[in-house]
């Protein structure tokens, strides 16, 4: 493990102006994250696991405390350092995969490398695709593929830039039993072999448990 943390997250605080009182979804939220680590965020619905997810990958700012991420204090940036350093070092997948339905898987797991100027990444893409059992399906739109295979072209599109962190909110949740285990173990293989942090939210406590930490919200508070 590093000895500097790949995310450090110090009293982080988000409040939203109100009709009167402002509304705090979260509140004084503290942790910290080692490169290669395994993180699960559980909790109820509404106990702000989404809003600090967001914070911690910069996709939102924070009312109070800060971020730093892969060695940045995200306070330091404006909107498109933020995005370059979520390209540079951030995956991220998503319940409902945000593939673009216009584009083809290939192209898809393609965008990150594109953003970052790259025109020679067609034979990676390829390979992440085929190393997540889609070599047969390159050319397939999103609306050509089941959801378990749209969740794998979104894996991929993740892993492509081999990121130094991941953030996973609730990728398996429109997963049947059978494809959501095969879409975990992806996950979890490849941050074995790639060494990319995982900050994964769930409600499937068996999926929590197979991260070394499990951070516990309630609302809007880290309980555990």
């Amino acid at each position: 493990m590093s000895s500097t943390p790949i995310l450090a997250a110090a009293g982080l605080t988000r409040t939203y102006p109100g009709a009167g009182t402002p509304l705090t979804v979260l509140q004084e939220v503290s942790f910290t994250l080692d490169a290669g680590d395994t993180l699960a965020i559980v909790g109820p619905s509404g106990s702000g696991k989404t809003t600090l997810l967001g914070l911690c990958a910069g996709l939102d700012r924070p009312t109070g405390g800060s971020v730093h991420l892969a060695g940045q204090d995200l306070a330091q940036l404006d909107e498109d350092g933020l995005a370059r350093i979520r390209n540079q070092s951030v995956g991220f997948i998503f319940q409902n995969f945000q593939l673009m339905v216009t584009l083809t898987a290939l192209e898809n797991v393609l965008i990150p490398l594109e953003l970052r100027g790259k025109s020679d990444g067609l034979a990676a893409a390829t390979e992440w695709l085929q190393r997540v059992g889609l070599g047969d399906r390159l050319h397939h739109y999103p609306s050509q593929l089941s959801g378990g295979e749209q969740q794998r072209v979104a894996v991929a599109r993740a892993f492509i830039n081999r990121p130094q962190i991941l953030f996973a909110d609730e990728p398996t949740g429109n997963l049947d039993g059978d494809t959501a285990r095969r879409i975990a173990d992806m996950i979890f293989e490849l941050n074995a072999t790639v060494g990319t942090a995982l900050v994964l939210i769930t409600h499937d406590a068996e999926l929590a448990r197979r991260c070394r930490r499990t951070l516990r919200m309630r609302n809007g508070t880290m309980v555990d």
